[in-house]
């Protein structure tokens, strides 16, 4: 399929309250892993990457946060290239939960959550290098309010379970009180009660006016999104709602699987026939 056969929009400029990539080349290695990507993530919408393994997803999410440096294009932060923002402007505005986010073990969940306020503010990762304030108590405690970690907020880390370990992850990353929060495969070996629950979260923040962008495997999942963007070999596929990207010939040429996609009330269900 051909680029110019493509019915999505190419942001011509970066619009404000918007993390965009523009004309986005990034290399993995020697290999290009992301190629001439445009994309528009906003406040208040919960977008999903999508695409099958070696699409360029991660490697995406991760210049988005400046991790990795592109050979060519650039990333805006709210109109504003994210070069010209300091680390820790950026680590205010932006969130990131990576694939199996690790946590200290020994440590208590609250103190985790609360290292979550850090934002760039932490020397050697350990030490604030500010006064701990009641603004910075309060954003924890709402924090583990809303994703229903304050329950358990007293126990180690060993002692909780997959799911609950990831709402932890969760909650440390809202404690900042992020524009917007980037998660790479957060439903990744959760069972599917804890998964649905994971998406109810992040469903709820959005509501508040975060912006999510999840990297996402699961199909299903990701059609409970406001907008996808479907990768392939590094290139964008297909870009919008869920109903115009999840369709048997985006599917197809994608992943190479025949599917039937259809609506049981307001869900998109996607069935591979292969």
């Amino acid at each position: 399929m051909r680029r110019e056969e493509l019915n999505f929009p190419v942001p011509a400029t970066a619009p404000p309250d918007t993390l965009a990539a523009i004309n986005l080349h990034v290399q993995a290695g020697t290999f290009p892993a992301v190629r001439g990507v445009d994309a528009v993530f906003g406040v208040g919408r919960f977008s999903a990457v999508i695409g099958p393994n070696g699409a360029g997803k991660s490697t995406l999410l991760r210049a988005l946060l400046g991790l990795n440096s592109p050979e060519s294009g650039a990333v805006y932060l709210f109109g504003r290239p994210l070069g010209s923002w300091s680390r820790p402007e950026r680590s205010q505005a932006l969130a990131y939960l990576a694939q199996g986010e690790g946590l200290p073990d020994a440590t208590r969940v609250r103190d985790v959550v609360a290292l979550g306020r850090g934002a760039g503010d932490w020397r050697f990762g350990l030490l604030p290098t500010r006064p701990w304030t009641e603004d910075d108590e309060a954003a924890v405690d709402s924090a583990l309010n809303r994703t229903d970690t304050r329950r358990f907020e007293a126990r180690k880390v060993s002692e909780l379970s997959g799911g609950e370990r990831q709402r932890v992850a969760l909650a440390r990353a809202l404690a900042g009180q992020p524009r917007f929060l980037l998660l790479d495969e957060p439903t990744n070996h959760l069972d599917l009660a804890y998964a649905l629950e994971v998406m109810r979260y992040l469903r709820c923040e959005v509501a508040g006016g975060l912006g999510v962008v999840a990297v996402l495997h699961d199909l299903n999942l990701a059609a409970r999104a406001d907008w996808l963007l479907l990768l392939h070999a590094g290139q964008v596929l297909a870009a919008g709602p869920p109903d115009e990207v999840l369709t048997p010939r985006n599917l197809l040429a994608a992943y190479g699987v025949h599917a039937r996609v259809v609506r049981d009330a307001d869900r998109l269900l996607v069935i591979p026939e292969d």
